[in-house]
């Protein structure tokens, strides 16, 4: 790539090293973390609802089984969906990245390894809530279609094992953000002493 061009793409970058004010990955990170943790939560508590039924109608609430269904699958709908825009707008925003090299995270971890276990984990878990996704889409409408409970133990398990890989690749996350300050400037200024509201507007 022509040298000239790189200088000119880095005087079109603001304070935090983008082409735009504010990271866009770590909204889409929690857009995508919210919609999957709803999705499975719902169908728990669908799956569950013959012990809960009693403390609903103690409590009053209009409550049926298929509508925890429902929000479950159209939550993970919408997980599978937005984790491409997740993973796509984490992609771009690394390759912007300029971490500083002798820096070494929580986990013993140069930042160019978190990067790299950080976009591999992406991808992963966006085959996972994809798989999980369509998975989703055949116990609705074909295999347990006429069946109450709409989902399969299985399935439930499969999502609270994801919930674990979710926690280490938001940790790899916050890592890269905290620790190594990619795309948080302030972050960086904070750890050398200085003060981010007199150096950053």
């Amino acid at each position: 790539m022509n040298p000239d061009l790189i200088e000119q793409l880095g005087n079109q970058l603001g304070t935090n090293g983008l082409p735009y004010p504010i990271p866009i990955h770590p909204n889409l990170v929690h857009l995508t973390l919210g919609l999957f943790i709803v999705a499975i939560g719902f169908d728990i508590v669908g799956a569950l609802f013959p012990l809960e039924k009693p403390l609903f109608k103690f409590l009053a609430i209009p409550a049926t089984r298929s509508n925890f269904f429902d929000v479950g699958w159209y939550n993970m709908i919408a997980a599978a969906v937005i984790t491409f825009a997740t993973v796509g707008a984490g992609f771009y925003e690394i390759m912007l990245a300029q971490p500083p090299a002798t820096v070494k995270s929580a986990w013993g971890l140069q930042a160019m390894e978190t990067m790299l276990w950080h976009g591999v984990g992406g991808v992963l878990i966006l085959v996972l809530i994809t798989l999980m996704a369509v998975w989703r889409g055949f116990q609705r409408f074909i295999w347990r279609k006429d069946m109450s409970r709409q989902v399969q133990w299985g399935y439930l398990l499969v999502g609270l094992g994801i919930f674990v890989l979710m926690f280490a690749q938001g940790t790899l996350g916050a890592q890269l953000a905290g620790e190594f300050g990619v795309h948080i400037n302030a972050a960086r200024l904070l750890r050398i002493g200085e003060n981010p509201n007199l150096l950053l507007k």
